[in-house]
């Protein structure tokens, strides 16, 4: 029996998810999305988990979609050949959840990027919340060349995240970027060696994990919901969220541990 096209992996509070198709360079599939769905459905449900890592099986992170099957048959109209295709079928909506185009994490999100990242790949790669790629990863956003739109956010999300003119070229282009350079315009925070991401995600996100999580929480949520509204009515929506983490146990042990020189133990209450 073939492994799923996503593996889901749990080290204490740090969730692993893997996109799993080596042979096809770990494009996205109807199998690939509605079981990416079905994860963020459980990392967002599971008060254990504090922060989660996204990234690639045997060396590549995604080529982007599968252009037979997924357009094929979602859009395409052929018929669907598994459960995947046809769940995504009664709920279309499910390929931009899959692709976090329409769903927000709760909890950090970690991108380790090693090879291949084009299209979708860059695309989902954009609602992650810290990004190490290697320095030889390929970054594309490709869809252009192949007479396709980039539809999972891309033309809102990156000129949000870097410089009019970077994101303008990435997608009138559609030419790969290495890992180096996309440290320099800042679409990732980290170029590491190659084959090293992963370990550079996994040390980030034990760092935010043993933060405390209502606060970890409590910051991405602020940062999200405030994005685009004005300064004073922002303020407002920080002080709804902010203020019930001071009153939590978690806010209580933080400051009794630093004055007893010893490790905070968080409970998430």
């Amino acid at each position: 029996m073939s492994e799923p096209a996503v593996l889901v992996d749990r080290d204490d509070h740090v969730v692993t998810v893997t996109l799993n198709r080596p042979d096809k360079r770990n494009a996205f599939n109807a199998e690939m999305l509605c079981l990416l769905c079905d994860a963020w459905d459980m990392i967002d449900g599971d008060d254990d988990v504090r922060v989660a890592i996204l990234t690639g099986a045997h060396g590549n992170f995604s080529a982007g979609a599968d252009l037979d099957r997924l357009v094929g048959a979602m859009v395409q109209g052929k018929p669907a050949e598994n459960e995947f295709e046809e769940r995504i079928r009664q709920d279309f909506t499910l390929i931009f959840k899959g692709f976090l185009k329409t769903h927000t994490l709760s909890k950090p999100l970690v991108a380790a990027i090693e090879g291949y990242c084009y299209a979708g790949g860059t695309e989902i790669l954009q609602n992650t919340d810290i990004r190490v790629a290697s320095e030889t990863a390929e970054i594309a956003i490709s869809e252009v060349c192949r007479g396709l739109f980039p539809m999972a956010g891309s033309t809102i999300r990156l000129r949000r995240q870097i410089s009019y003119v970077d994101a303008m070229e990435l997608l009138l282009v559609g030419k790969a970027i290495s890992g180096t350079e996309a440290e320099r315009i800042r679409l990732v925070n980290y170029a590491v060696a190659s084959g090293t991401a992963l370990d550079k995600a996994r040390e980030i996100a034990a760092s935010i994990a043993a933060n405390g999580p209502l606060a970890v929480t409590a910051i991405k949520k602020s940062v999200v919901v405030t994005e685009f509204l004005p300064e004073e009515e922002a303020f407002a929506k920080e002080m709804e969220i902010g203020l019930p983490v001071f009153s939590s146990d978690d806010a209580k042990e933080g400051p009794r541990a630093f004055l007893e020189k010893r490790k905070p133990d968080f409970k998430g209450r």
